[in-house]
């Protein structure tokens, strides 16, 4: 299994694009901007997206997507997702107004898009490859997932701020082989952080603290023209981490 980073940032400009990571060649996590990198044959071949909350950034490219490849969906492409994330697809995307609703499209009996609602801690088995979702605290409700293939681990806090859920989940696996961390903004946006429900370097530091992994940590979702400072801002408060600022393009094994 392979991760690959379509988008990591926190915003758009030039070369940025949201969140958005390919498992192998059929499962999305997150489907911000970063799905437009993809050919029109690599979406055709996505079947399953896993989405962590309803912010824009993580969900934009869904109704492009589908509208792009829409004659070669041959069986419908399935979301995952929260109740609540699924009510705020259905309300205020896929609606008729903001873009046509694809659960009904090309016929009601036969839509391209099917959502599947999970519950916390639940896991959705795809081949060899088990994915589990993790409630996390974010302004919306949020998750994060772990996804697991043959005894290897990785997971994706998705957005979020301090909290015991994520890090308690994580401690359930014996190792984790790769950990991808939203770090949104830098310590002098402490407040911003506490009102938006993100990271910053010395909030992750101090949740970090409460895992007894020490996975290679890959960091996301840092604020365009803040990057450099929240990268050393976290290198000088997480010193026991291999850390690593991910960039669209990387690819991630496992």
């Amino acid at each position: 299994m392979q991760i690959r980073i379509l988008g990591c940032s926190g915003g758009i400009g030039g070369e940025l694009r949201t969140t958005s990571f390919l498992v192998d060649e059929d499962i999305l996590i997150d489907a911000g901007t970063g799905v437009g990198n993809l050919t029109l044959a690599e979406m055709a071949r996505i079947r399953h997206i896993f989405i962590t909350h309803s912010h824009l950034d993580h969900i934009a490219g869904i109704p492009l997507m589908v509208d792009s490849i829409f004659s070669q969906i041959a069986q419908p492409i399935v979301i995952h997702a929260s109740a609540e994330t699924v009510a705020a697809l259905r309300q205020h995307i896929f609606n008729w107004t903001i873009w046509p609703d694809f659960t009904q499209l090309p016929t009601a009996k036969s839509g391209v898009l099917r959502y599947e609602v999970m519950t916390p801690y639940e896991v959705r088995t795809l081949g060899a490859r088990q994915i589990r979702m993790v409630p996390v605290n974010h302004v919306v409700p949020g998750v994060g997932y772990c996804i697991e293939t043959h005894g290897r681990v990785a997971a994706f806090t998705g957005d979020t701020t301090t909290n015991e859920t994520f890090w308690a989940a994580l401690n359930d696996y014996a190792s984790v082989e790769a950990l991808i961390v939203e770090c949104a903004f830098a310590n002098q946006e402490h407040d911003l952080c506490r009102k938006a429900h993100h990271y910053c370097p010395d909030l992750l530091a101090a949740d970090l603290a409460k895992l007894r992994h020490r996975p290679p940590l890959y960091l996301t979702h840092l604020k365009p023209g803040a990057e450099g400072q929240i990268e050393r801002e976290c290198r000088e408060l997480i010193r026991d981490f291999e850390l690593r600022r991910l960039f669209g393009g990387d690819v991630i094994p496992l």
